[in-house]
């Protein structure tokens, strides 16, 4: 068998074109166009890639796209004080602070100061807590573009059984609970479990989000399942890697996200996706059923 490699590229692409198209739509049908706020403190180099290429995205689909650069000394009460700003800013739907945040700033207190219905990176308790009781949520973006690339290759996910590996409150966390929201049975695995190996070796959908380059194996992986690769290392050479051994896991998966080029591109749509939503939710305006 050789699996089927998840062009996550090409699916961000026809994501992004569904966003853009419903702010085209919330424009002309209610007048409002939705609104992204990223605050970026300090100069951390990957950091500062990141945050401009979600400008850039942002304003090709159309949004009002604002970044507030702030240097690395900025306080805690100057950070909170532009979040205040922020939240109560009309104009304003979604609110996203570039992590990680230069010492000694606490970005749990920065994170919980966010208002919940413009948390686009869906890492505030509330929507977290919205996000485990099976309501509508903010959902954090890399857990959210790993879902639609499993139903881009399997639709009906009741009843498969789901191996995430890493228990992060960013990703791990998440993804197993939009897993067991689509009706999955699921075991989340991290480096305390016993067995790894063998359990994982049960999974039809096998995640992978432990931050090792090709920490899982090719003899790890279920003949045809899923497998998204969630982990970006860069080894000494320079080269990207991800959480799997890609080459050797094709041989049993159905189908394998490859890295780059596979969650990555994701996580930038979707964040675009919760922006659009948010302008929408927060006025108590209808939200589509499926945007890509």
């Amino acid at each position: 068998m050789t699996a089927k490699l998840i062009d996550g590229k090409a699916i961000a692409e026809r994501t992004r074109a569904g966003v853009k198209a419903l702010a085209d739509e919330i424009k002309a049908r209610h007048g409002i166009t939705p609104g992204l706020h990223v605050v970026l403190v300090g100069d951390d180099p990957a950091s500062k890639v990141y945050v401009g290429s979600k400008e850039k995205m942002a304003a090709k689909a159309g949004f009002n796209s604002v970044v507030h650069r702030l240097p690395a000394t900025t306080g805690e009460g100057e950070l909170l004080a532009l979040i205040d700003r922020l939240n109560r800013d009309e104009a304003v739907d979604g609110i996203l602070v570039q992590l990680p945040l230069p010492r000694p700033l606490n970005a749990d207190r920065v994170i919980d100061a966010i208002d919940p219905d413009k948390d686009v990176d869906g890492f505030h308790l509330i929507n977290v807590g919205r996000l485990s009781a099976g309501r509508a949520a903010l959902v954090p973006c890399t857990p959210q573009g790993s879902m639609i690339l499993i139903r881009s290759v399997l639709p009906s996910l009741a009843g498969r059984h789901a191996v995430v590996i890493g228990r992060s409150a960013i990703v791990g966390k998440p993804m197993a609970q939009l897993l067991l929201n689509a009706d999955c049975t699921v075991t989340i695995a991290h480096s305390k479990t016993a067995d790894l190996p063998g359990l994982c070796r049960t999974a039809d959908i096998l995640v992978a989000a432990v931050g090792r380059p090709h920490f899982v194996r090719g003899d790890w992986v279920k003949p045809g399942a899923v497998v998204i690769d969630v982990g970006i290392n860069r080894l000494e050479d320079g080269r990207l890697v991800g959480d799997v051994d890609t080459e050797a896991a094709m041989a049993s998966a159905g189908a394998i996200t490859p890295v780059p080029g596979g969650v990555g591109p994701m996580t930038i749509a979707c964040l675009l996706q919760n922006t659009a939503m948010a302008a929408l939710y927060r006025r108590g305006l209808p939200l589509p059923a499926v945007i890509a």
